[in-house]
């Protein structure tokens, strides 16, 4: 038998072992456990958004009642079934920028004495107030969702924001009660939910936070708590990315009597004035998406410990009530309509986002995805007659499982994903057990051409059995067309073994999976 040399041979057990260390490296323990004062999982984190914007509302939801497209007092029967299944929790109405340019009492009463309205902030289209404050309260019946309505401080004045309050929830005699029942509805509605502007420091009025305090507080003084149990739920205009000042402001000067909430607004934006295209992007451009998901982490952390300051109790809820991915507009397209597609790069912001919002439910209570249909990073895309169903949508209902559950704790060191010398953590994962005792847990691995194999430690849980759905595709820019509808879709995850506690299984690359505890 040949010998080999010592040197060559010390070479080879070095080289073994640097191997083994890698693939111990490449192996990530994630640890997953109870704790009794864990804070539950709003349902309404999994929140919708419906501006006046471009086709979300005109030729999205709302078709008329006269389409040949089947429709429920003109809204599409399809929409509506897909988003009962979503089971969304809630929907906010009518923006956005549009909120603080739209007066409400030019949209009820019989259509054809309606007014029309120039969208300035959109396109600059006209349009002509068929979808007004019955059509959307009656549409979020249809949907079993609550709806989020935002008022209009910017261009309008607290007497009618006090009436808007009081049409839609005064069940007694009253002006704008008698107004109500005179236009088809007689039973109030009873909004819950009400934004007192939005975006005060840009589009809603550029003002300073000093400035906005005061018209908060004059606002939220003459909205009657009549007809809403408990009261309603009264969210103040808040902070933009890392404007910490803002929220400051805000958690000192508003009384906390009269605040229920504050909210955020953050996109997954790579530069406002370099957005990249929607389709056709570089993994550099992915790079660079992924890191502006990531900084929601951080942007919760902040405010969050703004708002401990001044409400060490947790009375005053975090609301993001704009967040997605916002690229530039397909070609040939308004650009004032945002109408862009929808590929696996989105199912990975709304994974990874979705994971921030469940980790931090101690003091996120809200937030609404930007846009529901035709907008941004909508979870449903029309063309007429047709529809699909985007990778955001499926991430979302898969995701619907942490809806009101209790959150677990999860602990572990991510593996990295490198690009161009930056670094960011590969996987994001969050866990929450429901009221039926059933274990979730959604595993996001953001890295674009790395698989990681990963041991998920159950064994304090007593979880005997699982099953998985993952939604991944071939490319990044993968995305579901009106051709191919179903080129990305969740399916079955049967890829891991599960024993004595442990789950043994390998994540792909830019894939979404959610292991559910049977039944």
């Amino acid at each position: 038998m040949k010998r080999i040399p010592r040197a060559i041979a010390i070479v080879f057990i070095l080289l073994s072992c640097c191997l083994t260390l890698s693939a111990q490296a490449q192996n990530t323990r994630i640890s997953v456990s109870a704790k009794a004062d864990n804070p539950q999982i709003s349902r309404h984190i999994y929140g919708h958004f419906a501006e006046h914007l471009g086709r979300c509302i005109y030729g999205g939801f709302y078709v008329g009642e006269d389409s040949p497209i089947p429709n429920s007092a003109g809204v599409r029967n399809d929409i509506i079934a897909a988003l009962k299944d979503l089971e969304i929790p809630n929907l906010r109405w009518p923006g956005g920028c549009f909120a603080d340019t739209y007066h409400w009492k030019d949209g009820v009463g019989p259509k054809t004495e309606r007014p029309t309205i120039v969208n300035t902030w959109w396109g600059g289209v006209t349009e002509d107030n068929s979808f007004g404050t019955h059509e959307f309260l009656n549409l979020c019946e249809m949907l079993e969702t609550e709806p989020y309505v935002s008022g209009n401080v910017g261009s309008g004045t607290v007497q009618e924001l006090a009436d808007w309050v009081q049409y839609t929830n005064f069940d007694g005699v009253s002006p704008m009660s008698d107004l109500r029942r005179a236009n088809g509805r007689e039973k109030p509605w009873s909004v819950r939910y009400w934004g007192i502007g939005n975006e005060a420091w840009g589009c809603g009025g550029n003002m300073r936070p000093e400035h906005y305090v005061d018209v908060y507080r004059k606002y939220a003084t003459f909205m009657s708590n009549a007809g809403v149990e408990g009261g309603i739920y009264k969210i103040a205009s808040g902070a933009s990315d890392a404007d910490y000042h803002w929220t400051e402001v805000l958690m000192r000067d508003i009384p906390h009597r009269m605040l229920q909430a504050v909210a955020l607004h953050h996109y997954s934006v790579i530069d406002w004035s370099n957005k990249s295209s929607s389709t056709d992007f570089t993994e550099g451009q992915y790079f660079k998406t992924m890191q502006k998901s990531w900084l929601m982490d951080e942007l919760i952390r902040k405010h969050s410990d703004i708002m401990d300051k001044y409400d060490p109790d947790g009375k005053v809820d975090l609301i993001v009530d704009e967040w997605g991915g916002w690229y530039d507009v397909m070609p040939d397209t308004n650009p004032g309509f945002l109408f862009q597609q929808n590929t696996m790069r989105d199912a990975m912001v709304a994974g990874m986002v979705l994971n921030v919002f469940n980790n931090h439910a101690r003091r996120v209570k809200m937030a609404n995805l930007a846009q529901t249909v035709n907008v941004l990073q909508a979870v449903i895309l029309t063309d007429e007659e047709k529809m699909l169903l985007t990778p955001t949508y499926h991430v979302m209902h898969m995701y619907k499982v942490h809806q009101d559950a209790q959150l677990l704790d999860v602990a572990f060191d991510s593996p990295v994903y490198r690009q161009d010398g930056e670094e960011l953590p590969a996987l994001s994962v969050s866990a929450s057990r429901n009221a039926q005792g059933q274990v979730n847990v959604s595993l996001v691995n953001i890295d674009a051409s790395q698989a990681h194999k990963i041991t998920l430690d159950l064994s304090g849980l007593e979880v005997s059995g699982l099953e998985g759905r993952i939604l991944t595709s071939k490319s990044l820019q993968d995305h579901n067309t009106f051709d191919a509808p179903e080129r990305i879709k969740p399916v079955p995850f049967k890829a891991f073994s599960l024993r004595k506690g442990e789950v043994s299984l390998e994540l792909p690359p830019f894939s979404v999976l959610v292991l559910s505890e049977k039944s």
